[in-house]
């Protein structure tokens, strides 16, 4: 059973198709990188798997059960845009609270160690207001994967982050897929994404244009996927 299925998925905004058709799939311990220009349609997608909006027309399922089932959003690990954390409340607090939240089993100790693994543990006790853009991402990372969910829908992950925390998220993702979770992220760091992806899907005018393996080629040079499917 595939972990992420996406069929004949439409998304109208008013008359406007911001995506066409689009099927998909992810498995159990792959990476799929969502490639495309600003516009093409990728966090709208994103947000649709997630179950944060609704299809138009067509349906999504994670491992087999309708995204819009609570129960079902409950084994999903999200990374928007918006970061999503409280900006009055510590780091700690945050995690804590995501983590009792999910029913992770002790939340306290899963809070710090997060925490740790994502270098805010000196920060544990600050609040998130003041906090840099790249610590914000670096805790709305462990929000995201802190109940081990078996889907991590990403949309930019790697936005503010410096080197050393792109490769804590490399590691992460790694971990991840190990354990069979399923990888979807949306990025413009091409190469990052291509080093990480199993399969590309790549989304242009919010029309599937290319989707499968990803391929040495591809890996070898990150803008043959764009010359060979894209607008030219």
């Amino acid at each position: 059973m595939s972990a992420v299925t996406a069929e004949a998925v439409w998304k109208y905004y008013g008359d406007y198709p911001a995506l066409r058709n689009i099927s998909l799939t992810a498995e159990p311990g792959s990476c799929l990188a969502l490639l495309g220009r600003n516009g093409a349609g990728k966090t709208t997608l994103l947000r649709i798997l997630a179950g944060l909006s609704r299809a138009s027309r067509g349906t999504v399922s994670i491992n087999g059960r309708d995204v819009r089932d609570p129960l079902t959003r409950r084994g999903i690990g999200i990374l928007g845009h918006g970061i999503a954390v409280y900006e009055e409340f510590s780091a700690y607090e945050n995690l804590s609270l995501f983590a009792g939240l999910y029913g992770v089993k002790d939340p306290h100790r899963t809070a710090l160690a997060w925490l740790e693994r994502t270098g805010l543990e000196k920060v544990k006790d600050g609040l998130v207001r003041e906090f840099s853009r790249g610590m914000r991402q670096r805790l709305a990372l462990a929000r995201a994967f802190l109940h081990k969910p078996a889907v991590l829908l990403l949309d930019e992950p790697f936005t503010a982050l410096d080197d050393r925390a792109i490769a804590v998220l490399q590691s992460l993702l790694t971990e991840a897929r190990a354990e069979g979770r399923a990888v979807i992220l949306s990025t413009h760091q091409l190469r990052e994404a291509l080093e990480l992806a199993s399969h590309v899907a790549l989304i242009l005018r919010g029309s599937l244009a290319y989707a499968g393996e990803r391929t040495a080629v591809m890996l070898e040079d990150p803008g043959w996927l764009y010359r060979h499917y894209g607008e030219g």
